[in-house]
């Protein structure tokens, strides 16, 4: 208790919070008071007005809410579809990979054939090799400043396919 009284974010006696550490707080405070674990609007502008909120903040921070939910979405489709890619680029390099290997083995790797396989092996798996281990690195290892250029390019190319798509039934009409 005493160190409490000589925290570095006491203020005459009374304990101060960060506001992440507020918030993270209140968050899990209203989903224990909710038995279901969902909230009406009802309920959320009765908590924000009793913690001094004003409904037109509520309805801008519901707009934010609103536009990060559909980027947390997309942002969720952008990763698994790079996974997919990913993974199938892997099994393609691998069954290629391992067939030149195996005839590599069946032919012992002499004559003509033997030697083009080497080649193959040489100049066509080795870079594919170098790409997957980089397209690897990106995905599970991305930098923050290259993993947001690349996802605004993908979202606005979905957008623009979105509107261009929303286009065409309307020009085509209902079919």
């Amino acid at each position: 208790m005493a160190d409490l009284a000589t925290d570095a974010y006491t203020n005459n006696g009374e304990f101060l919070y960060l506001a992440e550490d507020a918030q993270q707080i209140l968050s899990i405070a209203i989903a224990r008071q909710t038995e279901s674990g969902e909230l009406s609007r009802a309920q959320l502008l009765e908590i924000a007005d009793e913690l001094g909120i004003s409904a037109d903040t509520i309805a801008a921070a519901e707009r934010e809410w609103d536009v990060k939910k559909y980027e947390l979405a997309d942002q969720r489709l952008f990763d698994s579809q790079r996974r997919q890619r990913f993974h199938h680029g892997l099994s393609q390099f691998a069954i290629f990979g391992g067939f030149l290997l195996l005839f590599l083995v069946l032919t012992g790797g002499v004559g003509f054939w033997g030697g083009l396989v080497k080649f193959l092996l040489y100049l066509g798996v080795a870079p594919w090799g170098l790409k997957l281990s980089w397209d690897a690195w990106r995905i599970y290892r991305p930098n923050e400043y290259g993993y947001r250029q690349e996802f605004q390019r993908w979202r606005r190319k979905q957008q623009m396919k979105r509107v261009v798509g929303g286009a065409m039934r309307r020009l085509l009409g209902p079919s």
